[in-house]
């Protein structure tokens, strides 16, 4: 994907998530790496919804600001993104943040958290194959460097365990989810969102995939968990 893709890439999934309500007020952000290694990112307070491809943060690998709107507060945390899943040998080329309601409104949930720190244990088949699992961040305010390191942390802790991460859950903020470009991290971002929702609805009466059940998805269809 060039550069003149990804900003269309961008704009296309930032309009399309906002128009479904995945994505509301100003709120979330999409960076992309590019080849050269530099980024590109949403600008701070910008409404995904209504992006100009023209006005994208253009960032350097070092954090430098190149060109565009002033990049969104999070770079840091995307930054982070990228080089602990390239450090993994898996490395991201998109990251794509939310604030989506039914994921947010797990974390605020009394026995938040119960399941070994995951936002959701195997309710659904697809959220396994999709998905994965989805650790959860204690709450920082939006911005926050120590969240960056807390994320990168956990990319390394689960890859040592031999598990591919996919998305993290910033408690009360929202999941951020990474993938090889701003589609296919939108596909993720949705089905998390949509398995969040069912939860919610079902109100924890459901029981998980057995392991029987995730062994058989993992041999058919190479899932991880």
């Amino acid at each position: 994907m060039n550069e003149n893709e990804a900003r269309a890439a961008i704009c296309a999934v930032g309009a399309s998530l906002y128009g479904r309500g995945y994505v509301h007020a100003t709120a979330g952000n999409i960076s992309v790496r590019l080849d050269d290694g530099s980024f590109l990112i949403t600008p701070t307070d910008a409404c995904l919804g209504r992006l100009d491809a023209a006005r994208l943060s253009h960032v350097g690998a070092d954090g430098r600001q190149f060109a565009g709107d002033k990049a969104s507060k999070t770079l840091a945390l995307h930054r982070s993104i990228y080089k602990a899943t390239e450090a993994t040998g898996r490395a991201a080329r998109c990251v794509l943040h939310t604030h989506s309601t039914h994921t947010v409104a797990l974390t605020l949930q009394p026995d938040a958290r119960a399941d070994a720190g995951e936002l959701l244990p195997a309710l659904t088949p697809y959220y396994v194959m999709k998905v994965g699992r989805v650790p959860v961040i204690p709450y920082h305010r939006p911005g926050d460097p120590m969240v960056a390191m807390e994320v990168a942390q956990c990319i390394a802790d689960y890859d040592q365990r031999g598990l591919q991460l996919r998305a993290v859950m910033l408690e009360r903020l929202g999941p951020n989810v990474w993938h090889d470009d701003p589609f296919a991290a939108a596909a993720v971002l949705e089905e998390l969102e949509e398995t969040a929702r069912l939860a919610l609805l079902d109100g924890g009466r459901t029981a998980p995939l057995g392991l029987a059940q995730i062994e058989e998805l993992r041999a058919a269809f190479g899932a991880q968990w």
